[in-house]
C-alpha cells in the first residue's frame, strides 16, 4: 500500500501551534539507515540477522529487516517476505548499474551496499557516508498523538543541494521469532529484528518544512510496534541517498 490516501497535511500557523504543543515529540537525529534484505531460505542470514538485532539497540542507527521472497522456491517460504522488498533491493541494484543482488544483504544509507554479515563493513560504510553531502542531514521527527501519528520534515539545512525527496513511513515489528521447518535453515529458530511490515508512502519533500497526519489504524496490525520514518532522495523506482529519519515504539 502507498499513496496519500488517508493522510492530512497541516502547515503555517496550525503546523506551530502542534509542533509546540508536542512536547514529546521524537525529534531523532540518527546517523544511518541500515536495511537488511534477509531470509529465512538463506543459510548465510542469521549472522547478519543478528547484527541488525545488535544495530537496533543503538540509537544512533534505525536498523531494519526487509525480507525477500525469490528464495521461497528452495524448499521453505520465508513467512515474512514482501514482494516489495524484493522490488525495492533490484531498485538499488539498478541505480547502483550493477544489478548486485544477493542475501544478506546491506544497504546504508540508501548509498553503500555490502555483505550483512560484515559488522566492521557496515560501521565503515557509515562513517564514510556520513561524510556525503546531504546524507541524513535534514531533521525528522515522529510521534504518535492519540489515534494518529505526526510526521515532521524540516527545512533543507543552508547550503545543502538535496532539497526534494519521498517520504515514507515503515511499520515495523520490533522482534519476532521464527522456528524454520524446512530449507537450508531447517530446525533453526531465528529472531527478526525491526522487521518492515508495510510500506506506505506520506508524500513529497521539496526542501521547505513539512508536516503530515498519519490515522494509526493505517500503520498498526500484524503485531506492528514501531514505526521508521525516512526521507530518501529519488524515488521507490529510483531510490537515492537517505536525508533523513526517525524511529518510534507504538506502545
Amino acid at each position: 500500500m502507498n499513496g496519500v490516501g488517508g493522510f492530512s497535511r497541516w502547515s503555517g500557523a496550525l503546523g506551530l501551534c502542534v509542533t509546540i504543543a508536542t512536547a514529546d515529540l521524537a525529534a531523532a537525529e540518527p546517523r544511518a539507515v541500515v536495511e537488511l534484505f534477509t531470509s529465512q531460505g538463506c543459510s548465510s542470514c542469521p549472522p547478519a540477522d543478528k547484527i541488525i538485532g545488535e544495530l537496533a539497540r543503538d540509537p544512533s542507527v534505525i536498523a531494519l529487516s526487509l525480507p525477500i521472497d525469490y528464495w521461497d522456491y528452495l524448499g521453505w517460504k520465508d513467512t515474512l517476505a514482501d514482494s516489495r522488498f524484493t522490488a525495492r533491493q533490484k531498485a538499488y541494484s539498478q541505480v547502483r548499474g550493477d544489478r548486485d543482488v544477493f542475501t544478506p544483504q546491506v544497504i546504508v544509507n540508501g548509498s553503500a551496499h555490502l555483505v550483512g554479515s560484515n559488522r566492521a563493513g557496515i560501521e565503515g560504510a557509515i562513517k564514510t557516508t556520513e561524510k556525503t553531502a546531504g546524507v541524513m542531514t535534514v531533521p525528522v521527527s515522529v510521534a504518535v498523538e492519540g489515534k494518529e501519528i505526526k510526521v515532521s520534515v524540516a527545512a533543507a539545512p543552508q547550503g545543502e543541494s538535496a532539497k526534494s525527496g519521498e517520504v515514507w513511513i515503515c511499520a515495523v515489528s520490533k522482534a519476532i521469532p521464527i522456528e524454520i521447518g524446512r530449507g537450508e535453515n531447517r530446525g533453526r529458530h531465528v529472531i527478526y529484528h525491526n522487521v518492515v511490515r508495510n510500506l506506505l508512502k506520506v508524500g513529497d519533500w521539496t526542501g521547505a518544512a513539512e508536516h503530515w497526519t498519519v490515522p494509526l489504524e493505517n500503520v498498526v496490525g500484524d503485531g506492528v510496534d514501531a514505526a521508521a520514518v525516512y526521507v530518501q532522495n529519488g524515488s521507490r523506482e529510483k531510490p537515492g541517498a537517505m536525508l533523513g529519519a526517525a524511529f518510534t515504539s507504538l506502545n
